[in-house]
């Protein structure tokens, strides 16, 4: 199983995950132009796309979900709080899932967790290969639970949030009210909190750790890796950082 991020950050996200020629979709905040070049550059093949995974119905995750999945005859899945909101409670396409009820896509096992974070009903997803290989993906949370900490223990690999510095945040340009929103227990992880999530969660088994989300107002790509380094182990410039306007590269679990 190998999977990359296609985009991460404000303004779109997606992350590709694949095994052999099938692919799974978390999330689709890009244009399906947009997307369909993002899967070309990873060499992905579109039609080998069994489904698309929504964590929440924010536009930069959820915004290009359905030209996307009507185009290619995709299944997509959502919890119901996020279908209402969207409208796609009547969409044929569309596959409710449950937080903490396992489903079964293709060669995955999927398990939604629920996480606080201020949407309807929003989800973040651990998936498991059918060697037991497990990649953890995490964003758009405001605080750690022990409920999501549980789930994401024994993962392989993690696609994880590092979403601002605090200083920075009270520093930069975003209203009191919007500071508050972000910094709040149901906005998104700061550095530390990334890094306190990481130093309970990590384990022998894991291989890979890539740090995205990363706000490009409210965040420096430095205090990030500096932050994290610590609990990885290694060298500042080695701690695997996501970017909004580039492909990652592929990260093999095995």
């Amino acid at each position: 199983m190998r999977y990359c991020s296609l985009g991460s950050g404000s303004r779109g996200n997606a992350t590709v995950v694949q095994q052999g020629r099938m692919s799974l979709l978390v999330d689709c905040g890009f244009s399906r132009k947009n997307l369909v070049a993002r899967l070309e550059q990873a060499q992905v093949d579109i039609q080998g796309l069994q489904g698309v995974l929504v964590t929440h119905e924010h536009g930069d995750h959820a915004k290009g979900v359905l030209t996307v999945c009507e185009s290619f005859d995709v299944p997509f899945y959502t919890s119901f709080g996020t279908a209402r909101k969207m409208g796609w409670l009547s969409h044929p396409l569309w596959h409710c899932i449950r937080g903490d009820e396992p489903l079964r896509i293709a060669g995955w096992d999927v398990m939604p967790v629920v996480v606080p974070h201020d949407a309807q009903e929003p989800l973040q997803f651990v998936i498991r290969n059918e060697r037991g290989l497990v990649l953890g993906l995490l964003s758009d949370l405001g605080s750690l639970t022990a409920h999501l900490l549980h789930h994401y223990r024994a993962c392989h690999g993690l696609q994880v949030e590092a979403n601002h510095d605090v200083p920075l945040l009270r520093a930069g340009p975003y209203p009191p009210s919007l500071q508050a929103r972000v910094a709040g227990q149901f906005g998104h992880l700061s550095n530390e909190q990334c890094a306190d999530f990481l130093l309970r969660v990590r384990w022998s088994g894991l291989q890979h750790v890539s740090a995205g989300h990363i706000s490009e107002k409210n965040n420096d790509r430095h205090l990030v890796r500096s932050c994290l380094a610590p609990v990885l182990d290694c060298r500042p410039d080695d701690v695997n950082l996501l970017e909004q306007d580039t492909v990652s590269d592929w990260y093999c679990l095995a």
